[in-house]
């Protein structure tokens, strides 16, 4: 139970560097911290399978998608604006809604007693155990197939828009070098004979 406490700490102290870096590339560092984390405390649910695909998807091949999304979006633009501080508004509904959010957990996991719903313990590459692969599969294309979709298309748009984006701002960008290349092209090329 101590490894729990200290692992969800360190998770939600992960999150918050993410969400408050200066720099995108730090963020992102810390989500993969984050989702080190996460697939720790998997490992500690006896969830092997679980724990081994978060790595390898998250901070596999999502990790390195956000890596490419930031290297798009800040590629011959000028840097971006600051905005307004909005954080000091939104602290206070934030803190509430995250303490009812770990209450709501705490509250689930004495519940249960570290069982899944519908699940049961046991050792662990049985089959039919929380955290095995025939379970993991029957709840994701089970009950949960249409979240599971709803997020591969909600990916997906947003993938299609960062590269919308990016290549909005690039072809402004070559739009005004092909400008100033023709500005400058009498200058070079000197007085007609």
């Amino acid at each position: 139970m101590t490894l729990f406490w200290i692992l969800a700490v360190a998770l939600t102290l992960s999150a918050l560097f993410t969400i408050t870096a200066k720099q995108p590339v730090y963020s992102v560092i810390g989500l993969l911290a984050n989702f080190a984390l996460l697939a720790a405390l998997y490992l500690t649910l006896n969830a092997e399978f679980i724990g081994v695909v978060q790595i390898l998807v998250y901070s596999g091949a999502i990790l390195i998608l956000f890596v490419f999304v930031i290297a798009l979006l800040s590629s011959g633009v000028k840097p971006f604006d600051v905005g307004p501080d909005r954080l000091p508004r939104i602290a206070l509904g934030a803190g509430i809604a995250a303490s009812i959010g770990f209450g709501g957990i705490v509250w689930s996991a004495l519940r249960a007693a570290g069982h899944a719903p519908g699940s049961v313990s046991g050792p662990v590459g049985s089959a039919d155990v929380f955290g095995s692969v025939a379970d993991f599969g029957r709840a994701l294309f089970g009950p949960y197939v249409l979240p599971f979709e709803i997020t591969a298309l909600i990916l997906m748009v947003a993938v299609i828009g960062v590269v919308m984006l990016a290549g909005d701002a690039s072809s402004r960008s070559s739009q005004a070098a092909r400008r100033l290349r023709r500005e400058r092209e009498p200058i070079t090329k000197g007085p007609a004979s």
